[in-house]
């Protein structure tokens, strides 16, 4: 029997916090991340991405603008956590709280020339996330090196130098197509951009491989421009990323991954819908009926429609909404460890 030799704890974890309206160092993440995605929870204002590669500047999940600096607000990685400063309610006003999800990759990169074009690469190979930055040619395809060793099942590209879309790709669907991070959107397979806001895409449905990915040329204006990849590969125990087909009832589709959840990410892929966002930390026992929406800046919502088990290998849709489980509907998820399944010392995880 094969058992899983690190804790998901030491690559991921949900740290959630209270602003202070000032210096404010967020501790007991167990380790130093170099991507954070942060969000308030009971303010409605955008989720925020920062990453040890781009630096002292924020992305959001939920726009498709150019990136933002944030010295002022976001002043540090730290080997516990990151530290915090100012009163914007984004950040840490002392009136909101707020939720932090926390991956470590390898610190502000390293060149890597796998590709037809040089990348900075910051690869943790033993959790299958690397963070890949790149200047793209607008005009022609290239590939670029990820330094992941292995072949990546999820990529979430975007632009970050000019107004531009997400990209979001894989999940075992055509790579020559894509899902919109910031809105509703079904998944588009149309390697042309119609949605006016320019996009980078994947290039003419060529897979990625175990040291490239390819894109193609792009709808946005100019002769080239920054893009940042957030790139994941499968390790077992710690990482599933996947498709499902909904069932349309209350005792909802079980999708498993061989651990127990602490981060899913869900949407129906055949129609329009929002992004779903649920963790062991915001609700600590089943059913979660507490969840975010990555594609907008509403604040946290809990009911009974939004439900979904953790269990200890997997998770259970519990509720009949379209947007959720509609029998024959096409979903992708994302999904992150609490526990693996059986660990190294062979005690099995439980349901929460």
């Amino acid at each position: 029997m094969s058992y899983i030799t690190f804790q998901p704890s030491d690559h991921f974890n949900t740290k959630l916090y209270t602003g202070n309206d000032g210096a404010n160092s967020i501790t007991g993440v167990g380790f130093q991340p170099d991507w954070v995605w942060l969000k308030p929870r009971n303010y409605a204002d955008h989720h925020r991405l920062i990453d040890a590669v781009r630096g002292q500047y924020t992305i959001y999940t939920n726009r498709n603008v150019a990136q933002d600096a944030n010295s002022s607000h976001f002043t540090s990685f730290d080997s516990d956590g990151f530290t915090l400063a100012g009163s914007d309610g984004g950040w840490n006003s002392s009136s909101y709280n707020y939720v932090s999800w926390n991956w470590k990759a390898n610190g502000s990169g390293s060149a890597n020339t796998d590709g037809s074009v040089t990348s900075t690469v910051s690869a943790n190979t033993t959790a299958g996330i690397s963070i890949v930055k790149w200047t793209a040619n607008l005009s022609s395809a290239v590939t670029v090196g990820h330094g992941l060793g292995t072949t990546p099942k999820v990529l979430i590209q975007k632009a970050i130098d000019q107004t531009s879309g997400w990209i979001v790709s894989g999940f075992g669907l055509d790579w020559s197509g894509y899902l919109p991070l910031e809105s509703t959107g079904a998944f588009n397979n149309d390697s042309n951009d119609t949605s006016g806001t320019g996009r980078f895409f994947s290039a003419g449905g060529t897979e990625p491989n175990s040291t490239i990915f390819s894109t193609n040329s792009s709808a946005l204006t100019g002769s080239a421009t920054d893009v940042i990849a957030y790139c994941f590969a499968e390790k077992k125990g710690f990482s599933k990323f996947g498709s499902f087909t909904g069932n349309g009832n209350a005792d909802g589709t079980f999708i498993y991954t061989g651990f127990s959840p602490a981060f899913v990410l869900y949407k129906v892929s055949s129609t329009s819908s929002d992004w779903y966002l649920q963790d062991n930390k915001r609700l600590t026992y089943n059913v979660n009926n507490t969840r975010l929406e990555a594609n907008n800046s509403d604040a946290e919502v809990t009911g009974a429609a939004d439900s979904i088990d953790m269990l200890s290998n997997g998770f259970k849709l519990r509720h009949t909404s379209a947007s959720f489980n509609a029998s024959g509907g096409s979903y992708i998820y994302m999904a992150f460890a609490e526990h693996p399944l059986v660990s190294s010392n062979g005690i099995p995880a439980t349901a929460r």
